[in-house]
C-alpha cells in the first residue's frame, strides 16, 4: 500500500517536473495531483528533492542494469564492451536531455544539493567496470597488472565529459561521439595494447 501510494506521488511528480520544471513545482501541487493534502504527502516524502531523488533513483537503477549486460556480453571482447558501455553512457543521457531539457535543471539541482546520489552513481558504474576487467581476465584476454579499482576510477575521470554531455558543453551528438572515440582509443591502447601480429613477431 505505502509502495503503491509512493509510486503514485512519484509519477505525479515526474509529469509536473516535465511539464513546469522543477523549480515551478511545489509540493501542494503534486499533492492535488495525487488527490490528497500537502501534510499527507510530506508523510511519505520529506521534501521535493526527495521526490527528485526517488525518481532519479529508479531511472538510474534501469540503467545500471543495462550497463551490466553491455559489460558482461559474450559475444564481445574488452575493447568492444568497454566501448559500448561508454557510448550507451553518452547516448543515452544527450538524447534524454534533449527530448526533456527540463530533465536537466533537476539532474543540477540533485548534483548540487545532493552531491553523495553522484558519488552513489559513480561508485555503481566502476563497479560494473571492474566487472568487465574481471571477465575479460577469466576469459584470458590480454590485460597488464593494474589495479582494476583504480583503473575504473581513471576511466571515468577521462571520459567524464561525455556523461551529462549538456553539463559541459553545447556540441552536437556526433562531434561528442567522435571525441569519445579518439579519448577511448587513448584508453583502450594503453589498458589493453593489441598483440603484435605473428608476421611481425617474426620479423623482429
Amino acid at each position: 500500500m505505502i509502495k503503491d501510494v509512493r509510486e503514485r506521488i512519484i509519477e505525479a511528480a515526474k509529469g509536473r517536473f516535465s511539464h513546469f520544471g522543477y523549480g515551478k513545482t511545489t509540493m501542494a501541487e503534486v499533492a492535488g495531483d495525487c488527490h490528497m493534502s500537502p501534510g499527507n504527502l510530506y508523510r511519505f516524502f520529506p521534501g521535493k528533492l526527495d521526490i527528485a531523488e526517488a525518481i532519479a533513483t529508479a531511472d538510474y537503477e534501469n540503467h545500471l542494469a543495462h550497463l551490466r549486460k553491455l559489460a558482461l556480453a559474450q559475444n564481445r571482447n574488452l575493447r568492444e564492451r568497454l566501448r559500448d558501455l561508454l557510448f550507451e553512457e553518452l547516448r543515452r543521457t544527450y538524447n534524454k536531455l534533449e527530448r526533456d531539457p527540463r530533465a536537466l535543471e533537476m539532474a543540477q539541482v540533485i548534483a548540487h544539493q545532493r552531491p553523495h546520489f553522484a558519488n552513489w552513481m559513480l561508485a555503481n558504474e566502476r563497479k560494473i567496470i571492474v566487472e568487465l576487467m574481471e571477465e575479460a581476465a577469466r576469459r584470458g584476454e590480454f590485460l597488464p597488472p593494474m589495479n582494476k579499482e583504480e583503473t575504473a576510477e581513471m576511466i571515468q575521470s577521462a571520459t567524464m565529459k561525455f556523461r551529462y554531455p549538456q553539463l559541459w558543453s553545447k556540441l552536437t551528438l556526433p562531434k561528442l561521439e567522435r571525441e569519445l572515440e579518439g579519448v577511448l582509443k587513448l584508453l583502450l591502447d594503453g589498458l589493453c595494447p593489441r598483440q603484435p601480429e605473428r608476421n611481425e613477431e617474426h620479423a623482429a
